[in-house]
């Protein structure tokens, strides 16, 4: 999903967002999560901060809440097999010393 389909799914319009600066953001970034940008989506106090980069627009801070960016980050299948990531498990739980059972749909 490219910045201008994230804006498009979360229903903002680019011009209501602040300009944001060139890189190095990081610290200007930081000191945005002071409680006084809401959410883009929610409106909630803002807990973590991106910026995206769109023609016409340019730089923009996107302030959101955690659970509006897990609510609006597409998922996909996981990047290990299924296979691996249950042996790990397994071995984890028998270092642990722990029984386990593992129930897993593929689909």
């Amino acid at each position: 999903m490219d910045d201008a389909d994230l804006l498009r799914s979360l229903g903002v319009d680019p011009s209501t967002l602040d300009p944001a600066p060139a890189a190095p953001w990081r610290i200007a970034g930081a000191e945005r999560l002071d409680g006084r940008h809401p959410c883009v989506r929610c409106g909630k106090p803002a807990t973590l901060v991106g910026i995206v980069d769109l023609p016409g627009y340019g730089r923009r801070w996107l302030d959101r809440c955690m659970p509006c960016l897990l609510a609006t980050t597409p998922r996909g299948k996981p990047q290990a097999p299924l296979a691996d990531t249950l042996a790990v498990l397994r071995e984890a739980a028998r270092e642990a010393g722990v029984e386990l059972t593992i129930v897993a749909d593929e689909s």
